[in-house]
């Protein structure tokens, strides 16, 4: 070999010989062990998310009680969240949405000259399904999860008040209002069913149960002497 390739071959291994020791040396240097305890530890706990959805889900509202006290001018304020895709007053025109004049209690997907989507037909069961008063609070809640297929894109009303006095607004935008729930109604379901007559009341507490009355007794057979004390029976 010439001169030329020797010195290459020697540049090559010298610049080899370098690396390796800086590397040796940088890991000498700057090598840290690892620590044998955790500073802290990460634990997450599974199944928290899908508890509190079905928590959530299982906390349903009823709206009606809620109807009672609602405030229909409040409603009105609400009501400015879908000013933007519908109407309600009498012979409004559709917007993205249907006129909502005379909504409760109207057969759902009915209004003429709307074209609605296929879920809501659907939902409608054509015509069966009317706009009751828990319909419109659960669909306004969140419509897609109530009318599943709904090309309605509205987040929806979550607060239950905000949603009665909403659907107080809409109530009153009818040629004949529809009657509010039954206040006695709705109690009469929290109300505790009444005992059974005749049932055996239950003691209070540190109070003793009354004595059984005793049993009465056996009239001794004919040509049977009486028990002592007893007179005989007459013949």
């Amino acid at each position: 070999m010439n001169s030329y390739v020797n010195m290459g071959v020697g540049a090559f291994l010298g610049t080899v010989f370098v690396l390796m020791s800086v590397s040796i040396a940088s890991e000498g240097i700057f090598h840290s062990e690892a620590p044998e305890k955790e500073g802290f530890a990460i634990v997450a706990e599974e199944g928290t998310a899908d508890a509190g959805a079905g928590a959530q889900e299982a906390a349903e509202v009823d709206i009606k009680p809620l109807l009672l006290k609602a405030d229909a001018a409040a409603g009105e304020t609400v009501f400015k969240k879908c000013a933007s895709c519908h109407t309600v007053d009498k012979g409004g025109a559709n917007k993205v949405g249907p006129n909502l004049w005379g909504l409760v209690d109207r057969p759902i997907a009915s209004h003429e000259g709307f074209s609605y989507s296929a879920g809501m037909k659907t939902f409608a069961e054509g015509g069966k399904v009317v706009w009751d008063y828990d319909h419109l609070s659960f669909f306004i809640e969140a419509p897609k999860k109530h009318v599943p297929g709904t090309a309605m894109g509205f987040a929806g009303v979550k607060k239950p008040d905000e949603r009665a006095n909403l659907i107080a607004y809409l109530r009153e935008h009818a040629d004949t209002p529809v009657a509010l729930p039954d206040a006695s109604a709705s109690s009469a379901e929290a109300a505790p069913a009444p005992a059974a007559e005749g049932a055996a009341e239950k003691p209070a507490e540190g109070q003793q149960a009354p004595a059984a009355a005793p049993a009465t007794e056996a009239k001794p057979t004919e040509g049977q002497a009486a028990p002592e004390g007893q007179p005989a029976p007459a013949q």
